[in-house]
């Protein structure tokens, strides 16, 4: 079965071009981009979707996400509002709450959030363990995460737990735990700041987890100059998470690097830490990536157009470049941005992720921050906002206004 998307009024395609273009169309099939071009020129397909001069995108790509937990931490947020600090070591609340969920639980609470981040456009995520910080409870919870994300990570090096040595916990992560959560993960992480990890720890896991076949992600630079930063650079990370506090040191060696740098600007407003340097990073030549870094603790949001709407009014991005952040950076910080399976972009040939806004052009996503502007995600080509008012005419549909 082959669709015809028409009556696109903006068409962001992040290709080689990097243009927006009007009065285009596209067909989609077996879940891929079969043909990108003029209207006019637009060949016959099996069914025709008129989406009214709005504008279609692809798909958010959110590379940053704490899918997999238990519990709640409301009254924590409530009292960092009034004024307490952000330490690490919340973390344990959430480590409780998990150990005592089942794995059904913890499903159902990935794929609810999951679900709700589709309503908002991301077609591709990734998430990550963390919370179970042994072995039983991360197996379990690698199991529940590869049930529900595209991509999972690894990161048992999230914090020690209080009951444990710390060299006692980091032989279990780099022996045991890492042995099995092995089949359900394709990254290892590392949280490198004070309260959780060192960089000569953080190297000491990444290098195990290399060693086995994963990537490497970094969090790093989030409360202080923790050195993870540089550590993801110099071991060529695919992504290094936060940068908040950053030297010119620190810039060099991400512009020098292949390394993609990944702002969480919901966690800065939640945690009130200063934003990233985020325009001083692109205008060194440093690659990024917007995520949501949803988790229950820091940042409980879901919404990536949240995160572009703060990178445009609070971090000096425009809207096109947070938009690539959010899409084809993020992308890029999963080795995804290139090939027939790539997310975050759409050419001929790559997969049909895509969404349509309730709105003429991507700069509402900033220009009227906080509205919900999502009309409609594909998902390898299948229609998964089912819920999308829309109206039918034989083998033509047209998006409700």
């Amino acid at each position: 079965m082959t669709e015809l998307i028409t009556g696109i009024g903006e068409l962001t395609t992040h290709d080689d071009s990097g243009e927006r273009r009007h009065d285009a169309a596209l067909v989609i099939g077996d879940g891929h981009i079969l043909w990108i071009g003029p209207a006019a020129q637009a060949p016959a397909a099996d069914r025709q979707t008129d989406v009214g001069g709005r504008a279609v995108l692809p798909g958010w790509v959110d590379t940053h996400t704490h899918l997999v937990f238990g519990g709640d931490r409301s009254a924590e947020f409530e009292a960092r509002m009034a004024g307490q600090a952000y330490a690490a070591g919340g973390i344990n609340t959430t480590v409780a709450a998990t150990r005592a969920a089942s794995e059904g639980e913890l499903v159902a609470t990935a794929r609810g959030l999951r679900r709700e981040a589709e309503a908002q456009g991301t077609t591709f995520l990734e998430t990550k363990t963390g919370y179970g910080l042994d072995v039983a409870s991360e197996a379990r919870s690698a199991r529940a995460a590869a049930q529900v994300a595209d991509v999972v990570t690894f990161l048992g090096a999230h914090i020690v737990p209080p009951d444990m040595d710390r060299r006692d916990y980091l032989d279990l992560v780099t022996g045991p735990m890492l042995s099995a959560v092995l089949p359900y993960v394709q990254f290892i992480d590392a949280f490198c700041e004070q309260g959780a990890f060192d960089v000569e720890e953080t190297r000491e896991v990444l290098l195990v987890g290399r060693a086995a076949g994963l990537g490497l992600r970094v969090h790093g630079n989030q409360l202080g100059f923790s050195g993870g930063v540089r550590l993801a650079a110099e071991l060529g990370a695919h992504s290094v998470d936060h940068c908040n506090y950053l030297e010119p040191a620190d810039i060099d060696a991400l512009a020098a690097s292949t390394t993609v740098a990944t702002l969480l600007p919901a966690c800065d407003l939640s945690t009130r830490q200063p934003f990233p340097p985020a325009r001083r990073l692109l205008d060194a030549g440093v690659s990024i990536a917007l995520a949501t870094n949803c988790n229950p603790g820091t940042s409980y949001t879901t919404s990536m157009p949240f995160c572009v709407a703060t990178a445009v009014l609070q971090m000096g991005l425009t809207v096109g470049e947070a938009v690539w952040a959010a899409t084809r950076g993020a992308a890029r910080s999963l080795g995804r941005d290139q090939g027939a399976d790539a997310v975050g972009s759409l050419f001929v040939g790559g997969r049909a992720d895509l969404q349509v806004l309730n709105a003429p052009s991507i700069s509402h996503l900033a220009y009227r921050p906080g509205v919900p502007l999502t009309a409609s995600v594909w998902r390898r080509g299948v229609r998964v906002d089912s819920d999308v008012r829309c109206e039918r005419q034989g083998a033509q549909t047209t998006l409700g206004g």
